[in-house]
């Protein structure tokens, strides 16, 4: 019996774009970000880690949205208006990711597509409001243990159309199925951080 193995996936390019310029973290100024040593701004990592999805979308379509799995690691910055080229190795049903700008290689990943649901872990869950007065983030603020929340967040169609403009994404699926897009999960865990704590300039 013959095997029928899915055909490579060609490299992904996206122009960059640093949508977090007036962030609080000023990591993403571009003159803050020069002080650091930096070129520039910098483009945020949850939104180099939505570039990367677009290949496990166009691998296996809205399957992975659902119940597919990925990780990432940020090795080099993304500037803004810089070309990003995301290519894919796939090997026993992994695809490795890699993610390259300016000659250099900027982030690494990889992403699957379990055969079956993961089985889902026991969280608990309580219901906090975030402080009228934020203290700055800290070991002590942001300890191990403490509950976080942010203010509701409405993903309505035209804010997620604006989102995909916003990272240039070309994969007609989510306005299609009028799905969010997966880089939306990483943006609000940095929106419950500002809103439980003073953000200084990070590259995480």
């Amino acid at each position: 019996m013959s095997v029928i193995s899915a055909a490579p996936l060609a490299p992904y390019q996206v122009e960059a774009y640093n949508t977090a310029k007036e962030s609080e973290n000023k990591i993403h100024d571009d003159s803050v970000a020069r002080k650091f040593g930096f070129t520039g701004g910098l483009v945020p990592g949850v939104d180099v880690y939505a570039y990367m999805t677009h290949l496990p979308v166009q691998r296996w379509g809205r399957d992975w949205l659902e119940r597919g799995m990925a990780d990432c690691r940020f090795l080099k910055p993304v500037y803004d208006g810089e070309t990003a080229t995301v290519t894919a190795t796939e090997t026993d049903d992994v695809l490795a990711i890699e993610v390259r700008s300016r000659d250099e290689l900027c982030a690494t990943g990889t992403a699957r597509l379990p055969d079956r649901d993961p089985a889902p872990t026991p969280y608990g869950y309580n219901v906090v409001e975030p402080p009228e007065t934020r203290p700055p983030a800290s070991e002590t603020s942001l300890a191990a243990g403490l509950w976080v929340n942010s203010k509701p967040i409405a993903v309505t169609p035209e804010f997620a159309a604006q989102y995909l403009r916003d990272l240039r994404e070309t994969d007609p699926l989510y306005e299609r199925e009028g799905v969010a897009h997966p880089g939306l999960i990483l943006r609000m865990c940095n929106w419950a951080l500002s809103h439980n704590v003073v953000l200084g300039p990070s590259t995480r």
